[in-house]
């Protein structure tokens, strides 16, 4: 193992002060309602007994990143619905004193706790029914993070086992103790500096008593892995290198510089004890005449044994990446026709839907409407049909541009209504290819091989956004509404029968899952980068939304989407429930 072996800190030692000041920085449903109330209800006092409880099997509970052990970000509370949203009323508001680079976290709720992390990775637990503080944590980072490019960010934390995970800037994983918020064990997983300024921006994954975490490797030259500890310890259990050791791969030595950094957290399958993975693009991003092979494991899904990290399947989506189109996004658990699949979006405009339990494939289809970097793609085969390469010393349009057809933002399916609600943006960039020396490269600088890249609008249209719900088997739309700036917060699907999503300039929408009709609006003040999730305490609804823009992404919209510069910056975490 090359990463450093966990510091465990005696009791004496976690008596550390965790309250710091804040600093501020500029830069049939009634019959269900009856049964999940007496739920909710058995639920605290077999808490208050001190007899455990899983998480995930409560539904009151908002207890991982994308809400359950489907990543579908579907909370099945049917309390807030389409007959009452509108008598939705701010509940609370916390505040906590970071706003630079936004609020990107999806909150944790668990047993009336929330728990979420902001700029710098500032660590905060709260009264989940009235925002009031119960503790908070800010690690002491080192220098180098304001040395790097990926910095400030900060998606999230993982909650299990009694503890909070945090994944930080300068490339540890820190455990906490859950009700005092205590440092209980440190482990540095990634030399930052060394590394090229790779760090993580995203929470851990937990897959029983495994921790799992990947870092922002896509665009520098590194070489990708993803990295294992022991939950109770952070004692280093294994690596996965996702820069396959092949020449055919990965000719000479370029697969030392490759990137192939799964940078957002995966999903993990318990009943299958399956961890799904999606890693990013190769590098140079652009630039491919020096890895010439397929460049495996990028561009992937890899399903992974958490145990020891050993490989089951992968399911490759774009062989010798030249257009930086990650696969890192969320891997969503569904089933149809009695089959156990998975659906796959990426940045390239299309979603791969697989059966989760060998990665064969099931269909892929678009849902980016100007792509071209290729013709299409066969749903059967998956293969690649009439790509188009860069070329060196000359400039090439590339759709959809270097934010995808979609931000990280991660989408919502209902299983109540089995569609897949998403955000969509249809840009393009020009790109020049160039050979860059990695040797050369600061910490602030990425490894793309380029000369220029310049953002445009699609051919004879503008650039555009919208909200659109799907099937995520078959790709058919039932539903769409324009924006007029993208979204680029992730989206909440609710039992209710409702849909949230929010704007760059912070309008909240509930929208009606079937129709997509507008029920609710709410004006934030600063627009949804974050996360929107829903639990219940004693009974009562609560829906959690992290306001606040900014993000490197919203850096690279103005020359598209020039109304973004009219979006407010901001962090507040904003909770609604029922008047």
């Amino acid at each position: 193992m090359n990463f450093i072996a966990a510091t465990q800190l005696s009791p004496d030692a976690t008596r550390r002060e965790c309250s710091m000041p804040d600093r501020l920085t500029l830069t049939g449903r009634g019959a269900r309602r009856l049964i999940q109330t007496v739920a909710c209800g058995l639920m605290t006092v077999m808490a208050s007994a001190g007899i455990a409880t899983a998480a995930d099997d409560n539904p009151a509970n908002w207890p991982v990143y994308h809400g359950n052990s489907k990543s579908s970000r579907f909370s099945a509370l049917d309390s807030i619905n389409k007959s009452n949203v509108k008598r939705l009323k701010v509940a609370w508001i916390h505040q906590p004193g970071e706003i630079t680079g936004g609020l990107q976290a999806t909150p944790i709720e668990i047993d009336g706790v929330l728990y979420y992390s902001s700029a710098n990775n500032k660590v905060q637990a709260l009264d989940a029914v009235t925002g009031k503080e119960i503790w908070r944590y800010q690690p002491k980072l080192d220098p180098v993070v304001n040395e790097i490019f990926f910095t400030a960010s900060s998606r999230g934390v993982t909650v299990g086992l009694g503890k909070v995970y945090l994944a930080t800037l300068d490339g540890r994983l820190i455990a906490l103790d859950q009700k005092t918020g205590k440092e209980v064990w440190s482990t540095q997983v990634v030399n930052t500096r060394k590394q090229s300024g790779n760090n993580f921006t995203s929470p851990p994954t937990l897959a029983g008593d495994v921790l799992v975490i990947a870092p922002t490797s896509g665009d520098s030259a590194q070489r990708g892995k993803i990295y294992a500890v022991d939950a109770n310890t952070g004692n280093p259990l294994w690596q996965f290198d996702t820069i396959k050791d092949d020449q055919a791969s990965w000719p000479g030595n370029s697969g030392d510089t490759g990137g192939g950094g799964g940078w957002l957290p995966g999903t993990y399958d318990k009943e299958s004890n399956t961890l799904y993975w999606g890693v990013g693009n190769p590098a140079p991003d652009y630039f491919g005449d020096e890895r010439m092979g397929d460049n495996l494991y990028t561009d992937s899904v890899i399903a992974l044994d958490p145990k020891t990290g050993k490989l089951k399947w992968h399911r490759q989506e774009l062989p010798h990446d030249v257009w930086d189109f990650d696969s890192t996004y969320e891997t969503v658990l569904f089933e149809r026709g009695g089959k156990k699949l998975l659906f796959h979006p990426t940045k390239a405009g299309f979603v791969w839907v697989m059966e989760r339990d060998t990665g064969k494939l099931h269909n892929v289809w678009p849902y980016s409407q100007t792509y071209n970097f290729v013709k299409t793609i066969d749903p059967k085969t998956g293969e690649l049909i009439g790509r188009r390469d860069p070329k060196v010393g000359e400039e090439i349009l590339i759709c959809p541009w270097i934010l995808g057809s979609r931000s990280w933002n991660h989408g919502a399916y209902s299983p109540a209504t089995g569609l897949w609600y998403n955000n969509v943006m249809e840009a393009c960039n020009t790109v020049k290819t160039a050979k860059q020396d990695p040797t050369k490269l600061g910490l602030t600088e990425l490894y793309y091989g380029v000369e220029s890249v310049q953002m445009v609008p699609p051919p004879d249209q503008p650039a555009s956004g919208r909200f659109e719900a799907r099937d995520p088997e078959t790709g058919k739309v039932k539903w769409s509404v324009p924006y007029s700036v993208p979204g680029l917060g992730c989206v909440l699907a609710t039992g209710g029968g409702l849909v949230f999503n929010g704007d760059v300039f912070g309008t909240l929408n509930a929208y009606d899952a079937d129709s997509g009709k507008v029920l609710w609006n709410f004006n934030m003040g600063s627009g949804v980068r974050g996360g929107i999730i829903s639990y219940a305490v004693n009974g009562k609804q609560y829906i959690v939304v992290a306001s606040g823009m900014y993000s490197h992404a919203v850096d690279f919209m103005p020359p598209v989407f020039p109304k973004i510069r009219d979006a407010n910056g901001g962090a507040a975490l904003i909770a609604f429930t029922l008047e």
